[in-house]
């Protein structure tokens, strides 16, 4: 990985800078927001069950049924990852996955084409998760306006340079899109409050310095890193990266988490099946097993 994917999430220029209010569901539009679907799981007791899944791996009909799938196993929020030629922050399971999609056709048209036609069908809000170039090249507005159109609520950029964060946030906002932002194990006491202000939807804590991936275990040091962002933030905080099994998932709900994001061991099951049917298959027997950990 080229570097750690919060060290250049804002801080110093965005402190003045108040987070968005979450965002209120207007009269005629579909769906919850992020903070609204957090803060209903919160207000619940619950903690957040947030899977990942790569856009068009291995074709966008999979990726549409296996976003019904995993609202109807009860998601709180799903993550859709834009399939990337140089995902930085992921490990080899998310690069194979991405690299598969590119190499059948999933464009960023395509993919929000897809969502145009899912989004309304389901309770849960999804977030893309994209890295900032193909961002830039379309431009920040077109982009954060096609994106809304699509019914997407929310957006994460784990690379987003610091420079371009103010001015990205602030055309999220026009598009009542969220933009959350990653904190990590090494981010600084101070910037890790900055992060938490700036943050809309949620906080994301990633577990570990490094790229995503399943491990072995869960970094301990993500039980007193939720009380630190918790001593300063109200905001749900969810964590990500290194998630893959029931017992990571008590884990870290037992120490605080108001959500947990699984990708990398999400996206095998379904780009290493044999087929999509079997994939869907083995995401919602995986799924549930997760679901189930989960308060």
């Amino acid at each position: 990985m080229s570097g750690n994917p919060a060290t250049a999430t804002p801080a110093a220029s965005l402190a003045d800078v108040p987070a968005p209010a979450p965002v209120p569901a207007a009269a005629g539009e579909r769906g919850l927001s992020v903070s609204q679907a957090m803060s209903n799981v919160m207000a619940k007791g619950k903690t957040a069950f947030i899977p990942y899944i790569t856009a068009g791996d291995p074709d966008l009909a999979t990726t549409a049924a296996a976003l019904r799938l995993l609202d109807a196993l009860g998601a709180d929020v799903v993550e859709l990852g834009m399939p990337f030629s140089d995902p930085s922050a992921d490990g080899a399971v998310i690069q194979a996955s991405a690299a598969r999609a590119l190499a059948a056709g999933a464009t960023a048209d395509a993919i929000m084409a897809m969502l145009k036609e899912v989004t309304p069908e389901l309770s849960c809000p999804v977030v893309i998760f994209s890295y900032f170039s193909p961002i830039a090249e379309r431009g920040m507005a077109s982009f954060a306006a096609a994106v809304k159109e699509a019914g997407v609520k929310g957006l994460i950029v784990p690379d987003l340079p610091y420079a371009e964060t103010s001015a990205f946030r602030d055309e999220a906002i026009k598009n009542d899109l969220e933009l959350v932002l990653l904190t990590t194990p090494s981010t600084p006491a101070e910037r890790m409050k900055e992060i938490t202000e700036a943050s809309g939807g949620f906080v994301y804590l990633v577990s570990v310095d490094g790229v995503t991936g399943p491990r072995a275990n869960v970094n301990p040091r993500v039980e007193s890193l939720l009380k630190e962002i918790k001593e300063v933030t109200d905001k749900a905080v969810a964590v990500g990266f290194g998630i893959s099994t029931p017992d990571h998932v008590k884990q870290i709900s037992d120490w605080g988490a108001d959500g947990v994001i699984i990708g990398s061991a999400m996206v095998k099951q379904l780009g290493e099946a044999a087929t999509p049917e079997e994939g869907l298959k083995r995401l919602e027997v995986y799924a549930r097993s997760l679901k189930d950990a989960l308060p």
